[in-house]
């Protein structure tokens, strides 16, 4: 939080309670003081009817206004010395004005209503955010070198370039470097979002984090671990997240322009009316003025909208965090999506078989099950959910970068990526079947290529339905991938989004996101860790919560908490109405002030008259703003077929 945020505290203080976030709304100080505030208030007013005496009813109100005081006017007054101006200025000229006018009844509700609101305010801001210390959890505890013959085990923190590291099958590796020997199938879906492991071998790059398929690297570091990816990734983030800190929200957008405005304008009522008349006379209607132009109404409506429109975001799976992200959500015209776990299922299945003259679906799919029956490989998890009732396989070996190899039904068997094996007859298919998006897999037994299997992570049953809906709203819709040009351009065809961009570091989603709003408001929708410092670059981040990374959860401005895609559309759909809702009282508080200081200026209205027009205005304000908090639940979800569910079903080939 910062000054932006009206809250009173300055931004050490936040560092320091970042792990005593308050989770509960009696937690929250500002609504403490409130409390207190409101009780001496409440006890001041009763001892008026019962006719105690004046001093007494002061002293309680008195108490009343520095207990509400508290929470805004130290805040506002260190923002003043570095030449900030909010709301809270312009509640804090108020409450002095009533002072000076005998009012301290005035006062003090002026300070409670806002430190009701500060508090509201408070409560709808997200907790601290933890994705960076998620990030560094990537990184190994430590790495194995190899120096002068032998292995020695270093912190990350202690390699230097050139160092040549050895990372174990399984491992994660702890730089960024070139693998200078050995061949393997790197999964780098958490810093790419590659939806599959990719092959790597002598000469090509790996990234921190990555994990070690089956063979072993020697890798030589080319990276300190202070500039490797994901110390990159932290970069991005924390300059992101402190650009967004830095935004106002929209009532101290309001009150920067309006407070020194009315300031002057009082200072010009005074003077002039002095000039002319009786002095206290003047000086009394330019005090009155100032708490006419009070924006208690703005001050109490806009958090009561907020924390209305948050809770109803919450009960259709939408957790949004803070007024500031909700005013974001509500502007947003372009979407940009991440493919693999948010427009796809992140399940990857057999989508279609081919096989050659003589063999069958089924034995192509058994073969190929009993030899990944043992893998823990995506696409192995794929081809034995596809084959049930497969057999067992004996003597199954990996071969690095290539396939398996054993034995199925006393005869040797083969399965792997197509060049270690030949394709033959199969060619054309599995061609067809890449430029379909799939990763495409040959099988061949006892010598003789029986068909291929075509594996692909498919679209969600209803990303094509959202994308349509997005797009029928006004968004403009892209989608941001670290998967492979082919796969990412042939499911966003099936989606119905055109604008791609594909192979992508999370550097260069973060690039893109810029570009991206420079045109138009724009949100980005991830769920893993390479998506990270796209969801801080972009106006707000969307996190699919579900399915997502601790480090995308804690980044994002929201998160969706299911896996139903459709809460997009109708989480955007309800926080462009919760904006509506929000301009629609800061139009009528500024509205009433515009009334309100001719009046008190002319003499029209005395301070009573003044302060019963506002409590008015406040218990309107606040019954349109708790409108927020209606909202509609969606129909069940569509259930997910194995085949796609979209334009374009994938087909079976058979003989």
């Amino acid at each position: 939080m910062t000054d932006a945020c009206g809250c009173g505290h300055e931004e050490s203080d936040r560092d320091e309670l970042e792990e005593h976030e308050p989770e509960r709304l009696w937690q929250i100080s500002e609504l403490q003081f409130a409390a207190a505030s409101g009780v001496f208030l409440l006890a001041g007013f009763l001892a008026g009817l019962g006719g105690a005496p004046d001093s007494v009813v002061t002293g309680l109100n008195a108490l009343a206004l520095a207990l509400g005081a508290w929470t805004f006017v130290p805040g506002t007054l260190r923002r003043l010395v570095r030449g900030k101006i909010g709301v809270g200025t312009l509640m804090t000229i108020a409450a002095v004005g009533a002072v000076i006018l005998g009012e301290v009844a005035e006062a003090a509700t002026l300070a409670f209503l806002y430190s009701i609101s500060e508090g509201l305010e408070e409560y709808a801001v997200a907790r601290t955010r933890r994705g960076l210390r998620g990030l560094l959890s990537l990184v190994p505890a430590e790495a194995t070198v190899l120096r002068d013959g032998s292995q020695t085990a270093l912190a990350p923190a202690e390699l230097v370039v050139g160092d040549l590291m050895l990372v174990r099958p399984g491992e994660r590796v702890a730089t960024d470097g070139v693998i200078r020997a050995g061949r393997t199938a790197l999964d780098v879906s958490a810093l790419t979002g590659e939806s599959l492991p990719i092959e790597a071998g002598v000469n090509d790059t790996v990234y921190a984090g990555s994990i070690n398929g089956t063979g072993v690297l020697e890798v030589e570091v080319t990276t300190t671990a202070e500039d490797n990816s994901l110390a990159r990734i932290v970069n991005i983030v924390e300059a992101e997240q402190s650009r967004k800190g830095n935004a106002q929200r929209l009532a101290d957008r309001i009150a920067k322009p309006l407070v020194p405005g009315i300031m002057v304008l009082a200072a010009v009522i005074a003077i002039t009316g002095s000039l002319l008349g009786d002095p206290g006379t003047w000086i009394q209607r330019a005090l009155v003025v100032l708490v006419a132009a009070s924006p208690c109404a703005l001050a109490i409506s806009v958090p009561v909208t907020v924390v209305a429109a948050i809770g109803a975001a919450s009960r259709i799976g939408a957790l949004v965090k803070g007024g500031a992200a909700l005013e974001a959500l509500g502007r947003i015209r372009a979407v940009a999506m991440d493919k693999t776990g948010t427009l796809t299922r992140n399940q990857p299945a057999v989508v279609e078989v081919a096989t050659t003259a003589g063999h069958s679906r089924t034995q192509v799919l058994d073969v190929a099950a009993a030899l990944e029956s043992r893998s823990e490989h995506p696409l192995a998890r794929a081809i034995v959910a596809a084959a049930p009732a497969h057999g067992d396989a004996e003597g199954v070996e990996a071969v690095t970068g290539a396939g398996l190899t054993g034995t199925v039904d006393g005869r040797a068997a083969r399965l792997g990526r197509p060049g270690w094996i030949a394709a033959g007859a199969l060619a054309e298919q599995v061609t067809a079947m890449q430029h379909s998006g799939a990763t495409a897999v040959l099988v061949e037994h006892d010598g003789v290529l029986i068909g291929a299997v075509a594996v692909r992570d498919d679209l969600r049953p209803e990303a094509a339905e959202v994308v349509t809906q997005l797009r029928e709203a006004g968004y403009r819709i892209a989608m941001l991938t670290g998967d492979n040009e082919r796969t990412a351009t042939a499911l966003a065809s099936q989606a119905g989004i055109t604008d791609v961009h594909a192979e992508l570091r999370p550097e260069d989603k973060s690039a893109i996101i810029h570009r991206l709003r420079e045109d138009a408001p724009t949100a980005m929708v991830g769920d893993g860790v390479n998506d990270a410092p796209a969801l801080a670059t972009a106006d707000v981040g969307i996190a699919m919560g579900a399915m997502g990374s601790d480090v995308a959860i804690e980044t994002a401005d929201v998160a969706l908490m299911g896996e139903d895609l459709r809460h997009l559309p109708q989480t955007l759909t309800h926080a462009r109405r919760a904006r509506r809702i929000m301009l629609q009282n800061v139009g009528l508080s500024l509205g009433l002030i515009a009334i309100l200081i001719p009046l008190a200026a002319l003499g029209v209205l005395g301070l009573a008259a003044v302060v019963l027009v506002h409590e008015v205005a406040e218990v309107f304000v606040i019954g349109n703003g708790v409108r927020a908090g209606r909202t509609r639940h969606l129909p069940p979800a569509p259930v997910a077929a194995d085949a796609p569910a979209v334009q374009g079903p994938a087909s079976v080939r058979t003989p």
